[in-house]
């Protein structure tokens, strides 16, 4: 983390570094700078929620289609449209609710209450209420209530995790002089709003609050990000705008043209009302919605929970992974991996000097984990301790043994530990390329030794020499089981996977070389506060690793990648994650692991948090994309015959081919089938290499061509049949029966082309088609009632002939589309 001086002006007059405000200078403070809310209260009302859902133009799109049926008085389809409002309604809901808990969820990380100095006393008030200039008591487990400097106390570590991905404790001091306060410090010396003391008392001098905070400028990245319309969404909205105004502008013409042809204004608005009932593109968002929903469905079952159902369409069209380190890669936990003991000693003895060292309510991750391999012990015997310091780089703790005297152990850098035991050159030399090693592979070495004390030995004085070296222990966060084995299928599928950290290079080169990224010689690179992310990018040929990177850097690396073109999907776990994860295409947060501000604001989060399921997350968001499409291709080659019919027959002059009836007839079986035959739909095949292209197409202009030639030859077949069977005799009912007949087996022969009946759903569909047509138009009765009449056998043979062309039509419109998925 980086941050800004403080001018000497912003911070009220102070006697001494640890003295503290007075009221006036607290009440001067708040009216010029306000008050410390750094996780703004976020409305929820029905208003706010209502105003966000009206943006959403696909709602109005059904609003006015449900009132266009309503007006021709088909109120089955009008309170349809009125239902498939429900769900997007839902959805927009539960999104702006979702996005207040996100505050919520971001306000969790900060301290509530806090002790400041005032008028010479402590007091505990609301962190609310603290101003720049306040000195503030954080205690080991406390969080910091805002962003200051670090003005008194010793042996302190902090755990910044959640604001830069850092997984080891990171140590603190204090500034040296009063006049430090106004000038240049390090990052050392600062204490940050989010971050957690784990070791020590601090006193921290407030600089920063509110949204000057570096978790307030995360708050605020949050704040500003935008949920608009997807590239689907925008597809089918300008793909549903270009046929109602077509389906709209047929019906004025086709009710025209019927007038002046002398067929009365009945007939006219009959054909009209046929017209539109056939062309509104009513299907469309409604599958759409649909098939989001199956999606999420699907992806529970892969154990990735979809928040926001939208982001099901984009994620099997990912091309870049940006992936958090800590949580994400690795487990997230120090684990005591290696054991180094000295001569004399075996593994076991050596952890039982560690644990002498070490404290059990320390709170420190390293000293957790030493605990964790040996086992809780009584710390009756402790005597005395001297803490970590940064000066000291080692902590030490005298133990009474027995009657006959006591024993110091102490742990810490292991040049420092080294230095104070009796050891020969050559032997120290020894140990420390061990420790070299062992820090080139991304673990934490640390070095421990011990000492007999005569039992009248002072206690106020740390042992400084004439210590037994017992060893080395090195620490590491170890890889997430599966990682590499997902790594290696994304770059297969040509999908570029980049681990962004906040760690040091050394531990980041370690943990990318293990997991296989840059083929095992991982291109690294390390950003300073001054770097520009976007140049940084467009200087390397290639990047694997990006190290010491800031929230505000990794935020700016999704919006590099993506100005390149690249569909981003950025993994994270912390609150540092959130700015990147609300930018990012798809941001997929940790589910077992993850920060509630992080899981709140991504819109995937995997329950097992395992890189793997990334990988089959995005084969399952490409094969219901392809599934979606399939659907789409079934509507346009059934619709065109059907409108081009419902057109074609009016406009020669000749009775109308389709009555209102027979519409609500070919609807039923339309809809199901669109809805149901595709949906499930499995995977053909691997996971296939990605395209780079932000655009979303339903199509390329190959498959259009396909689909126009298709759906054109199914219209002059439908057209054809209904003049052939039409004949000298002019009888409209055999004709109706004739054309509808091909129009029906025409469907149930798309469906089997488009779906190779690879489903049982499909399959039952197909049967219901036909068996539908053969009651319908066979049956004397039924056929009466619907106004057609039976088909003789000579009709039967071409309807037959009209199913096979049409199967083979749709598979090769099919082949096609699966060729645009994966060249």
């Amino acid at each position: 983390m980086m941050y800004r001086r403080p001018s000497a002006e912003q911070l009220p007059p102070l006697d001494t570094p640890t003295s503290g405000l007075t009221t006036a200078q607290v009440e001067a403070q708040r009216n010029a700078l306000g008050f410390n809310d750094i996780v703004p209260q976020a409305s929820s009302s029905w208003w706010s929620i209502a105003r966000d859902t009206v943006r959403d133009p696909m709602l109005w799109f059904l609003a006015f289609t449900a009132g266009l049926f309503g007006l021709l008085g088909q109120f089955t389809e009008a309170l349809t449209m009125l239902l498939a409002m429900l769900p997007l309604l839902g959805m927009d809901a539960y999104l702006h609710l979702r996005t207040t808990a996100s505050s919520a969820g971001l306000a969790s990380r900060l301290a509530s209450s806090a002790r400041a100095l005032r008028d010479g006393k402590w007091q505990l008030i609301p962190a609310q209420q603290l101003v720049p200039g306040d000195l503030v008591e954080v205690v080991s487990g406390e969080y910091f209530p805002a962003d200051g400097l670090l003005v008194k106390g010793t042996g302190l570590q902090v755990d910044e995790s959640t604001l830069t991905g850092e997984s080891l404790p990171v140590s603190k001091h204090i500034v040296d002089a009063p006049e430090a306060v106004a000038t240049a410090t390090t990052e050392e010396n600062w204490g940050a709003a989010g971050t957690r003391l784990l070791t020590g008392t601090a006193w921290l001098r407030i600089i920063w609050t509110g949204g000057d905070t570096r978790y307030g400028e995360i708050v605020r990245t949050v704040a500003e990000g935008s949920h608009e319309s997807t590239p689907l969404q925008k597809a089918i909205a300008q793909l549903v705008a270009i046929l109602l105004a077509v389906a709209l502008v047929g019906c004025v013409v086709l009710a025209a043209i019927r007038l002046w042809q002398g067929h009365g204004w009945i007939d006219a608005l009959l054909s009209a009302v046929t017209l539109a009932i056939a062309a509104i593109p009513e299907e469309f968002p409604v599958i759409y919605t649909f098939f989001l929903g199956v999606g999420v469905f699907r992806l529970a079952k892969k154990n990735a929970l979809v928040r926001r159902a939208v982001a099901v369409e984009n994620i099997g069209r990912v091309t870049c992974i940006l992936s958090d380190k800590t949580g994400t890669i690795t487990e997230g936990a120090l684990v005591l991996s290696h054991y180094m003991p000295a001569p004399g000693l075996d593994n076991h003895g050596l952890l039982q000097v560690a644990t002498f060292a070490a404290r059990q309510d320390s709170g420190d991750p390293l000293d957790q984990a030493l605990f964790k391999a040996f086992g809780t012990t009584s710390s009756s015997g402790r005597v005395a301790e001297f803490p970590f310091t940064e000066a000291r780089r080692r902590e030490t703790a005298i133990w009474s043994k027995d009657a006959a005297g006591l024993a110091a152990y102490t742990k810490g850098a292991p040049e420092t530990i080294l230095a104070i035991c009796e050891l020969p050159e050559l032997e120290r030399s020894h140990w420390l390329d061990a420790v070299n090693q062992h820090a080139m592979s991304g673990r934490k070495v640390i070095g421990f030794a011990w000492k007999t004390m005569p039992a009248g030995a002072t206690l106020t004085l740390e042992p400084e020499q004439g210590f037994q070296f017992a060893g080395l222990l090195a620490f590491e966060d170890p890889v997430r089981e599966g990682v590499r084995e997902a790594v290696a299928d994304c770059m297969v599928a040509g999908m570029h996977v980049i681990m962004v950290t906040g760690d040091h290079p050394a531990t980041a080169t370690a943990i990318a070389r293990s997991i296989g990224l840059g083929g095992g010689s991982p291109q690294v690179i390390t950003l300073t506060s001054e770097d520009d992310p976007a140049s940084v990018i467009a200087s390397c040929r290639a990047i694997d690793v990006v190290a010491r990177a800031t929230p505000t850097q990794k935020l700016a690396l999704v919006q590099a990648f993506q100005a390149q073109g690249e569909l981003v999907a950025v993994t994270g776990d912390g609150v540092n994650d959130v700015p990147a994860l609300r930018q990012a295409d798809i941001g997929v947060a940790m589910g077992e692991r993850g920060t509630r501000s992080a899981r709140e604001v991504a819109p995937v989060v995997l329950l097992d948090d395992n890189f793997r399921t990334i990988v089959d997350a995005v084969a399952e968001g490409r094969q219901l994309f392809q599934n979606l499409r399939l659907a789409f291709v079934y509507l346009l080659l059934v619709h065109l015959p059907l409108v081009i019919g419902a057109a074609a027959i009016p406009l020669m002059g000749l009775p109308l081919l389709f009555l209102p009836l027979h519409i609500v007839w070919l609807e039923l079986v339309i809809h199901p089938t669109a809805m149901m035959a595709f949906q499930d739909l499995p995977s053909s095949g691997p996971l296939a290499p990605v395209q780079r292209q932000r655009a979303t197409h339903f199509f390329s202009t190959e498959v259009w061509w396909w689909i126009v030639l298709a759906g054109g030859l199914a219209s002059v077949a439908i057209v054809w049949s209904y003049l052939y069977a039409l004949g000298t005799e002019k009888t409209v009912e055999h004709a109706r029966a004739m054309a509808i007949a091909v129009l029906l087996v025409s469907s149930a022969g798309i469906t089997s082309g488009l779906t190779r009946l690879r489903r049982a759903a499909a399959r039952w569909l197909v049967f219901g088609t036909l068996l539908s047509l053969v009651l319908g138009i066979q049956l004397p009765g039924l056929s009466h009632l619907l106004n057609l009449q039976p088909l003789h056998a000579s009709d039967w043979m071409l309807v037959t002939l009209a199913f096979l062309a049409s199967m083979l039509l749709s598979m090769v419109v099919s082949s096609r589309l699966r060729h645009q998925l994966t060249r």
